[in-house]
């Protein structure tokens, strides 16, 4: 019996930096709730951005948020991962000298960013639903860190390289779409975050279902035995997962919830 869903976001549910989730996925949770089915949003986004989604089921779900660096529910945190914050406030440097990269740092309920990039800022808050905080020096934040985002319109795993082989053994890096490269403390991914939920609940991988479409949900997906691949996922979710559903944009994953139901 499936006692646990795990689902990614972006990519997964709804297009990337997408919103709407249609309400019919909101029922299905409740429905499965009332089943003792839990249900877990995972994603890189920040915890207040899930909420702001599952808004009508927010006090019946589990966040997984910063991509397992936070794990929650509404009205608290249950478990952080910061960053040690010498590598953090290193790693600023070194993308201050980046030509087409932006840096944004993740505390607990907030995010910093130093962009002069209205565009950008507006879609954080606007889209996202992230709540933002702009500052002049990000080395001056007086916060713990749970994690370092780097952003790139287009082709940020190509711009990226070069850090990623700076701070490969210090951090745990993953690319999330063609926009996002996101960096947590060493060990600290999705998979690891449904593990601690998994054995919080006393639920077990062959009692878990998980949705995933990039490489930062390859970890989940082996976490899980009824791990699903959407459509459009990256070929090498598709070689991790051992299932898969139609596309986000044919909303595969509730064809399989309302199936399970």
């Amino acid at each position: 019996m499936i006692k646990l869903i795990a689902s990614d976001i972006d990519g997964t549910l709804v297009t990337d930096g997408g919103y709407d989730v249609p309400d019919e996925l909101h029922e299905v949770i409740r429905k499965l709730r009332a089943k003792g089915i839990q249900f877990a949003a995972a994603s890189g986004r920040q915890w207040a951005s899930i909420e702001s989604i599952f808004d009508p089921v927010k006090e019946k779900i589990f966040y997984l948020s910063d991509n397992g660096a936070y794990i929650g529910c509404h009205g608290r945190n249950l478990f952080l991962n910061p960053i040690e914050r010498k590598t953090v406030m290193e790693m600023v440097e070194d993308v201050r000298t980046m030509e087409g990269l932006e840096v944004m740092l993740s505390g607990p309920d907030v995010v910093y960013l130093e962009t002069k990039d209205r565009e950008f800022l507006d879609w954080m808050i606007n889209d996202y639903k992230f709540r933002v905080e702009t500052v002049e020096d990000l080395t001056k934040v007086q916060s713990e860190f749970i994690k370092i985002s780097v952003y790139r319109k287009t082709d940020v795993e190509i711009y990226t390289r070069h850090l990623r082989e700076k701070y490969g053994e210090r951090l745990k890096i993953t690319i999330s779409g063609d926009m996002w490269m996101d960096c947590m403390r060493p060990g600290v991914n999705k998979g690891e975050a449904v593990k601690i939920l998994q054995e919080s609940l006393s639920i077990k991988p062959e009692e878990t279902m998980a949705f995933g479409d990039q490489l930062n949900d390859i970890e989940m997906l082996n976490q899980a035995y009824y791990s699903f691949a959407v459509g459009n996922a990256r070929k090498e979710v598709k070689q991790a997962a051992r299932f898969q559903s139609d596309t986000n944009l044919n909303q595969g994953v509730l064809k399989i919830l309302k199936l399970l139901l």
